[in-house]
């Protein structure tokens, strides 16, 4: 059998190992619209988080496998379509994650200051379509709206001491940018309260712990949390636990030294909800946010929040908006829930399409870290496996797989990066951090990958 996989992240790798490793006979063909393979491992996981990157070495053994192959700078439904590729395989998996941004939908959210967490963190990561942001880091105070790790992330990299970032893979003009960065305080903004925030304990705490910043919790927002939490779930109870500590513990003379020595601060505000950004007097850049005070209704994770009347302006010249990323239609022949913004499935396999199944993001929406998006993957790969075992899926049938996809290409003049085309990027990307003292030195051009590869 030969099954099609879209999109060369951790769900497209994590999908294509379950069914070369499950299936002594498949062969599967993995289609990725950038040059450069892994997705949001490579553009997404923070640069101070080199760990979370070691599944690389997972993805690049599934790649050498002899029934694998690495197709790059191919973008499905443009180059191919999806009914192209149906017609070349037993089975297509579309596995291109969310490459869109939810929006605030707010007046002021298009002045120059204002951006969103995903093309924040596609600048200082090297992702390609983002390399000429250049946000502005001129002001004292920058808001991001949002409670996830995401946000907790950009926090983190706004505040870093340099010394830190400078031994990460973090993109030279980034880096650059942010020794310039004049700010010293950064705001998370969520509508919901303490109980409700998305980010982990890891995160928070390294946040905590982050040298040259102190945190700001305000008291008065975690007083009488102790009995909420008594029933709460582990890790939801340890975290509230973190934050308490964090808000109302009276710190010792050392800490105390230590915070007032440091020169940034960054803090958590609840239930306020961004109704507008603010303009300066030319009607230009972000001067700021005016905020709604909400009330909770309900408890827990459905906990809803409600607009009180109330409403609070913070000064802020950076604003970014981190609530979630948002997957896109890819084909006009694949069905599509655009309220939910996913392919409609079950168990991966997409309603009302025989041989076309899914797998991560655009599966069940843009939630999770890595490890859930391994084990939603398999379960998709799993729904393969057993309908080719049952036979839903026609293997008496030979398919030609990128046999006919190739002549494809070639006739609209395409050329598919391989994947030791990409391990001589990777190559030459290590090589250039070796130089700066730093684990890699991303490429953030693609003409420039390419004539590395010599397309």
């Amino acid at each position: 059998p030969r099954v099609c996989v879209v999109g060369g992240g951790p769900a497209g790798f994590y999908t294509a190992q379950h069914v070369l490793k499950h299936h002594g006979g498949a062969r599967v063909d993995i289609y990725e619209k950038l040059p450069v393979p892994f997705g949001l491992v490579r553009f997404g996981v923070a640069p101070d988080h080199p760990e979370v990157k070691n599944v690389i070495n997972a993805f690049t053994q599934t790649a050498r496998s002899e029934r694998c192959a690495y197709y790059g700078n191919v973008t499905v439904g443009r180059d191919v379509t999806v009914a192209e590729l149906r017609q070349a395989y037993h089975a297509v998996v579309l596995s291109y994650g969310a490459e869109d941004n939810r929006v605030l939908g707010i007046p002021g959210e298009n002045l120059s200051g204002v951006y969103s967490a995903r093309a924040f963190v596609g600048w200082y990561n090297g992702l390609p379509e983002n390399r000429d942001l250049k946000p502005d880091l001129s002001c004292e105070s920058a808001l991001i709206v949002g409670h996830g790790n995401v946000a907790l992330d950009i926090a983190r990299i706004l505040l870093s001491p340099l010394s830190l970032l400078r031994k990460t893979d973090i993109t030279d003009g980034s880096l650059a940018a942010l020794a310039c960065s004049k700010v010293k305080r950064v705001w998370l903004v969520g509508r919901r309260g303490p109980l409700q925030v998305a980010f982990t304990i890891k995160e928070l705490r390294e946040m905590i712990n982050l040298p040259g910043a102190r945190p700001v919790l305000n008291p008065a927002d975690f007083t009488g949390l102790e009995d909420a939490i008594k029933d709460a779930p582990r890790p939801r109870k340890r975290l509230t636990e973190l934050m308490i500590k964090t808000a109302l513990e009276k710190p010792g003379e050392k800490t105390l030294e230590v915070q007032a020595a440091a020169p940034r601060e960054w803090g958590l505000k609840f239930q306020r909800s961004p109704q507008e950004v603010l303009p300066t007097v030319d009607g230009q850049r972000a001067r700021g946010v005016r905020m709604v005070l909400t009330r909770l209704e309900g408890s827990g994770d459905s906990a809803k929040a409600v607009p009180t009347g109330d409403v609070e302006e913070l000064e802020c010249g950076l604003v970014l908006s981190s609530i979630g990323y948002r997957s896109l239609p890819l084909d006009p022949s694949v069905p599509f829930d655009t309220q939910r913004g996913v392919i409609p499935n079950s168990s991966g396999r997409v309603e009302g399409v025989p041989g076309l199944y899914c797998s991560g993001w655009v599966k069940r929406g843009p939630t999770g870290v890595i490890i859930t998006t391994m084990n939603d993957s398999f379960d998709t790969a799993q729904s393969v496996l057993e309908d080719l075992q049952v036979g839903v899926l026609d293997v008496s049938t030979s398919r030609e797989g990128f046999g006919a996809v190739g002549s494809i290409l070639r006739s609209r003049g395409v050329r598919p990066v391989s994947f030791s085309d990409w391990e001589k990027i990777d190559a030459a990307e290590v090589a250039r951090g070796k130089a700066a003292g730093k684990p890699r030195e991303k490429i953030v051009d693609p003409q420039e990958m390419l004539q590395l590869i010599g397309h």
